[in-house]
């Protein structure tokens, strides 16, 4: 059978992401369900970026799923001294069942599965996180049920979250519009090719207007620390918060992937209000990468 990656949601069909999700709801709710599919099997977990929720969850899946995790940093590794990404791919792919990758450029993780004889996984990159959608989508269905045909709306810059969101409104079937300043669109081809289903807007208020799910992130992310400043200007006004909530629809929910910057992207009032479901939304990425992966490693 042929090797199965995960970089992107398009790697998969709808029907195989709604069925990850429902399964992931089943592990969720059910712990007996743990039933060591992992036993024996090894994720190795390259990450050049520093994480929290993504090194975790998958560390504790394997765990519970009765597998192990072994975390290499590019200091710690070969990579770290100019090795290329072919050998290490291919050497490492003979002694693990599984590899993630939390990296900054998208065609160098795609280079990387493109040598790997076992299942690669994006952890995050510059351009996509679709592990951090499939617990989104996750966590939506679990409070309001399927996602499709409802308005979900982005406030804040285009980067890997946004790319992903509308991936997702095209493999979930979903409305979304994208509510940020000039300069910071995400990928135009990205749009086009979704034009379909996904606009762009500059006014917030009207982005979110009867919207179901409301989504931002930071606005400076990893490696854009020193554009702090600048993008606090830039963004002004772009902030997600009650007064802004007050617009989207009665039973609209609000997610972000965390972490915040409270009283920037998010007020601190919002972010732990009855109608924010981050919290839900963070430990989801344990049960939907539980779900991952047994998807690409226990298929007969």
């Amino acid at each position: 059978m042929a090797t199965r990656h995960f970089l992107t949601l398009l790697d998969c069909s709808p029907d195989e992401l709604r069925n990850i999700i429902k399964h992931a709801i089943a592990l969720k709710n059910s712990p007996d369900l743990r039933d060591e599919s992992m036993k024996n099997r090894t994720l190795g977990m390259i990450f050049e970026k520093s994480s929290t929720r993504t090194r975790v969850s998958f560390e504790v899946a394997m765990n519970q799923m009765g597998g192990s995790a072994l975390f290499l940093s590019p200091s710690d590794t070969q990579l770290g001294r100019g090795e290329p990404l072919e050998d290490s791919a291919r050497v490492l792919s003979r002694m693990v069942d599984v590899i993630t990758i939390r990296t900054f450029s998208h065609a160098s993780l795609e280079l990387f599965a493109q040598h790997s004889r076992v299942p690669v996984i994006n952890s995050l990159t510059d351009d996509y996180h679709p592990c951090q959608l499939l617990a989104d989508m996750q966590t939506f269905f679990e409070h309001r049920g399927d996602i499709a045909g409802k308005t979900v709306t982005w406030v804040g810059d285009g980067h890997n979250m946004c790319h992903s969101y509308i991936n997702a409104a095209r493999q979930f079937d979903f409305e979304l519009r994208i509510a940020c300043p000039e300069g910071f669109e995400p990928r135009a081809d990205l749009v086009e090719a979704n034009a379909d289903r996904v606009q762009i807007l500059r006014d917030p208020v009207a982005a979110v207007r009867d919207s179901h799910l409301v989504v931002t992130d930071v606005w400076a992310s990893m490696g854009q620390e020193d554009e702090s400043l600048e993008r606090l200007r830039s963004f002004e006004g772009f902030q997600v918060n009650h007064e802004l909530m007050a617009h989207a629809a009665s039973d609209a929910l609000f997610m972000h992937c965390l972490p915040a910057h409270r009283g920037e992207e998010v007020s601190a009032e919002l972010l732990d209000a009855a109608d924010s479901v981050v919290w839900d939304e963070a430990e989801n990425r344990l049960h939907a990468q539980k779900a991952l992966l047994e998807f690409l490693c226990c298929r007969d």
